[in-house]
């Protein structure tokens, strides 16, 4: 959370001193390159095939054959990134014109969106090293520093905004260099304070030379298949951005809606598949089905409880939302109008989002990376024949209702296939608790809206002070009355969660 509420308030100084105009679209697709290697090579395919395989060699082998098998598998992927960081440096060009052609019919663009996607390349080797020293972590059910380590990267680019807005760059090209090397600095931090945790945990890891073993094989025969699958993900977010890349600033417009319904996939989605990939790996190594089919109910149940309200109010007050938040300075009305749509087809896919989050552990923890990979493909022809179909129609919001559409074919196929294996059963608590889930994300639903007719003199005001206020009380009414009929018909026991964690601080 922390980290999402400061990368909004990147985001908000980045619309008001950079606008969405050429330079942030070259910041995008500069930070969106290392980010695409890093989601298909680390984060999700990595962890998919590490946490399970680290997991067992810790349950059953001990600790000393499970640091053996981390340092195996720590030289493969260290000298794999450097390779590839190396390739990248001098492809890069071709990598630019690959992720963002329309940017090549503007030379000054394409050169600045080269000169910094150079510069903030290094990231993908920071953070794929962060995934894989996080995943040891968590398998140790250390969760806390492996999730704070983004609040770092938001620190140093709010940083890097102040030194542009109190220097008056604005929207030069010295704006984008300044916005690219914070990316990297932030990298190379986040990377130390993961190093100096694992130390803290007694873990210590050592160098040593890549040779292909046993356990880098096996590595390999679950990662390739989660590599694939990741790599299709990302083709559909490389697919729109090459389809925006020809309508000015839609690549802009894409991106500031993407913030946003992140904060909800970020802190909900992300976290549960996080803590639920070891907690499944661990149950279902001991042979406990009953414990792990609980674990992914009540996964679906929070979830759930945390999500489906968000995704009402982003659909029903995205003009207001973004009008609030980014509206000002270079980010005029029509931009807001703009990104607002694009928001609001996004909200529609968000329950998917975060539910393909808590599917997709059921099969990584019992070794299947290859399932999920296959309907990961089936979601990229859904979502570029989608994209292609939509966007002479809608422009940028073709894209985003496209890939909302991709998300919910995604989650039917993944949750049709744990019934159909008998891996996941949905018990009469979960179903008694969604039903009621949406009757309350309905009825805040209906309140929020209205409310945010009654306050619209003050959402629209011209003091800045007056509209936050506005949102946030509008934010909190639907908290209220989310919560409250939560309560009060038993879809979900908030006091009971706040009692606990209390008690688990003390």
């Amino acid at each position: 959370m922390a980290s999402r509420l400061l990368g909004f308030a990147r985001e908000i100084m980045l619309a008001g001193f950079v606008g969405a105009g050429p330079v942030t679209d070259a910041f995008v697709v500069a930070f969106r390159l290392p980010n695409l290697f890093r989601r298909v090579l680390a984060e999700g395919a990595f962890n998919a095939a590490f946490v399970p395989l680290f997991a067992e060699a810790l349950e059953t082998e001990g600790r000393d054959d499970a640091k053996k098998f981390a340092v195996e598998i720590l030289a493969a992927l260290f000298w794999t990134l450097v390779i590839l960081t190396i390739f990248a440096q001098i492809a890069m060009p071709g990598l630019v014109y690959v992720l963002a052609p329309g940017f090549y019919d503007d030379p000054e663009k394409f050169d600045l969106t080269v000169l910094m996607s150079r510069i903030a390349f290094p990231y993908l080797f920071c953070m794929s090293l962060i995934a894989f020293l996080g995943g040891i972590l968590n398998t140790f059910g250390k969760f806390a520093i492996a999730a704070l380590a983004p609040v770092l990267l938001n620190v140093i680019m709010i940083a890097a905004l102040a030194i542009i807005g109190f220097s008056g760059y604005g929207s030069s090209q010295t704006s984008g260099i300044i916005l690219a090397f914070g990316v990297a600095i932030a990298g190379f931090i986040q990377l130390g304070c993961l190093v100096w945790a694992l130390a803290r945990e007694n873990f210590p890891l050592t160098f040593q030379r890549p040779r292909f073993t046993d356990n880098v094989r096996r590595l390999l025969e679950l990662g390739v298949p989660g590599v694939i699958a990741g790599g299709i993900t990302q083709i559909n977010i490389v697919i729109g951005t090459v389809i925006a890349s020809s309508q000015a600033s839609a690549v802009s417009y894409l991106y500031y809606a993407d913030r946003i319904y992140q904060l909800p996939l970020g802190v909900v989605g992300i976290a549960i598949g996080v803590v639920l990939l070891p907690d499944l790996s661990r149950k279902l190594k001991a042979g406990d089905r009953q414990a792990a089919f609980d674990s992914q109910n009540r996964s679906l149940e929070f979830s759930m409880a945390l999500t489906l309200p968000a995704a009402i109010a982003l659909f029903l007050i995205a003009e207001e939302i973004v009008h609030v938040l980014y509206e000002r300075g270079a980010f005029d009305r029509a931009d807001t109008s703009a990104t607002a749509q694009a928001l609001a087809a996004f909200a529609v896919g968000l329950p998917a989002f975060v539910l393909i989050k808590v599917f997709s552990p059921a099969f990584f923890a019992r070794q299947d990376t290859k399932t999920p990979m296959w309907f990961a493909g089936i979601g990229m022809v859904v979502n570029v024949a989608g994209s292609l179909l939509l966007f002479p129609i809608y422009q940028h919001v073709g894209i985003a209702i496209a890939s909302s559409i991709a998300g919910w074919v995604n989650v039917l196929l993944l949750a049709g296939t744990l019934m159909k294996r008998d891996e996941l059963q949905i018990d009469s608590l979960l179903m008694k608790r969604l039903i009621l889930l949406s009757m309350a994300s309905a009825v805040m639903g209906a309140g929020v809206f209205y409310g945010a007719q009654t306050a619209e003199p003050y959402l629209f005001h011209s003091m800045l002070f007056t509209r936050i206020a506005a949102l946030g009380g509008l934010v909190g009414l639907g908290i209220v009355l989310f919560a409250g009929i939560c309560q009060i018909t038993g879809a979900a026991d908030f006091l009971a969660l706040f009692k606990r964690l209390l008690r688990g601080r003390r």
